[in-house]
């Protein structure tokens, strides 16, 4: 292994999936990167599989001769597990760190995490960025979106490196520098959650045409394919028309048919729905999306009680295609537009000043929920979205106009035939609410201050009252 000590222009740790890919990604640019693993047995055969950029890649050992291998100020990405480990190496590499230096987390973190290490690092003269890097695999070596926090310096310092290796957009890198400490992984881990709805919406309108509409895998995956051709044109779409069209080599089945129906999680999809609570937003789109995952696991118990749990479906006639589209597009809308909304809250909460048609921007390629959508949003954000809402954004609403019928029916259909869309009827739930000038909360507050005291405010008189209320009724 040759050393070559302070003439790497960035290092990553961490030479797992994510973090192989970076390291030759950023490579691939041009850029010298010192590469590390805390198994140091990975080194020596990523280097060697590397091909032409092993002489762009030096491999280290230790954390001190890592270190000393680049340039500074040093910029140093981690891409290790969240949590303790990246805890710990930042109590292992401080010390051999100097001023200007700059430790990037870009792994899927916990925003408060990435908070306390921010402001654990003011006035020691070194600099901690939380990146959030979406694009799996495949992005990660070719062209990943990231949403990158952190302090002015460190993102001088990073961005030449991050817009050269980002994907690119017309032209146009999908990297920002989007706020201080963890603004970054904030944004990253709404968009996880943007992900879970969009993932389970396409998920029910599946079942829909499967349990109801009686269509093979190849069916529906031909038809999802063609809305690649118009609004709907996305990752995901692309992603589940080719799984459903895939077949299975051992069996000749379509192989989705012979995938269990549990699925897993890894968290991001539920800290964007506790940030939301903890913001006074509604996520139900994503708590939808989250929560069926949850009961996905439950398969002992759903096998139980089909035979126990009648169906009884009430007579209705199924959606055709055209509705179906419309209905999901209608509902993406709405999920998104929940998600950016989680984001206003918390820049207001947190004073980061995030730019919601940048957000957009960044995420239109290179990253899993990319879309055609995303440049309607974009440019809706930057024109006229009033009280800065994406779904009064004229363009949005006219889309809304145009579509939200198709949601209503195909929600109804759904219901009468007793085919479960948690995350449509959440979106239609929400649109419902949102769109109605006076609710029911005036009727909760009525039933506050009866048991419990709590006090309400009039329509026709400033500052707290309470009711003088009728007895309950014994009967």
């Amino acid at each position: 292994m040759i050393m070559h000590h302070g003439d790497a222009d960035i290092g990553v740790y961490g030479l797992g999936t994510m973090g192989s890919a970076l390291a030759l990604n950023l490579a691939d640019h041009g850029f010298k990167v010192a590469v590390s693993n805390k198994e140091a047995d990975w080194i020596v055969p990523f280097i060697d599989a590397s091909g032409p950029l092993e002489a762009r890649l030096t491999g280290t050992e230790t954390l001190s001769d890592f270190v000393a291998a680049i340039a500074r100020p040093r910029s140093i990405l981690f891409m290790i597990p969240s949590g303790a480990p990246m805890d710990a190496m930042i109590d292992a590499i401080m010390p051999l760190l100097d001023e200007g230096d700059t430790i990037i987390d870009g792994g899927n973190a916990d925003f408060n995490d990435t908070r306390r290490r921010s402001a654990a690092f003011k006035g020691t003269g070194r600099h901690f960025v939380g990146m959030g890097v979406s694009g799996g695999a495949e992005g990660a070596r070719h062209g990943p979106s990231m949403m990158v926090g952190g302090t002015p310096h460190s993102w001088d310092q990073l961005r030449p490196m991050v817009q050269a290796i980002a994907a690119k957009f017309e032209g146009d890198p999908c990297v920002a520098h989007l706020g201080p400490d963890g603004a970054g992984h904030f944004v990253k881990t709404v968009h996880n959650g943007i992900e879970y709805a969009d993932m389970q919406m396409i998920a029910e309108v599946y079942g829909l045409l499967r349990d109801t509409g009686g269509q093979s895998a190849p069916e529906i995956g031909a038809l999802f394919e063609g809305w690649q051709n118009g609004p709907l044109s996305s990752y995901l779409i692309e992603v589940s028309a080719a799984a459903l069209k895939t077949v299975d080599p051992e069996t000749g089945q379509p192989l989705v048919d012979v995938i269990l129906d549990q699925a897993g999680q890894k968290g991001t999809g539920r800290w964007t729905l506790i940030e939301a609570l903890k913001l006074g937003q509604s996520a139900s789109t994503i708590e939808a999306a989250v929560g069926a995952r949850g009961w996905s696991s439950e398969k002992g118990t759903r096998v139980t009680a089909e035979p126990q749990l009648p169906e009884m479906p009430q007579q209705s006639d199924f959606p055709p295609p055209a509705d179906l589209e419309h209905a999901l597009l209608a509902a993406r809308i709405l999920g998104h537009a929940q998600g950016f909304r989680i984001l206003a809250a918390a820049s207001a909460d947190f004073d980061w000043q995030l730019d919601m048609a940048r957000i957009s921007e960044i995420w239109r390629a290179g990253c899993i929920i990319r879309s055609a959508l995303l440049d309607d949003f974009a440019a809706a954000f930057r024109g006229d979205a009033p009280q800065g809402e994406l779904v009064l954004a004229p363009a949005i609403s006219e889309m809304l106009e145009r579509s939200i019928g198709a949601l209503r029916r195909v929600v109804a259909a759904a219901v009468l035939a007793g085919v479960a869309v948690p995350s449509l009827s959440a979106a239609l739930a929400w649109y419902d609410t949102i769109r109605r000038g006076r609710g029911t909360a005036n009727l909760i507050q009525a039933q506050r201050d009866f048991f419990g005291a709590h006090g309400f405010e009039r329509l026709d008189a400033e500052g707290p009252h309470h009711g003088i209320w009728n007895p309950i009724q014994k009967t």
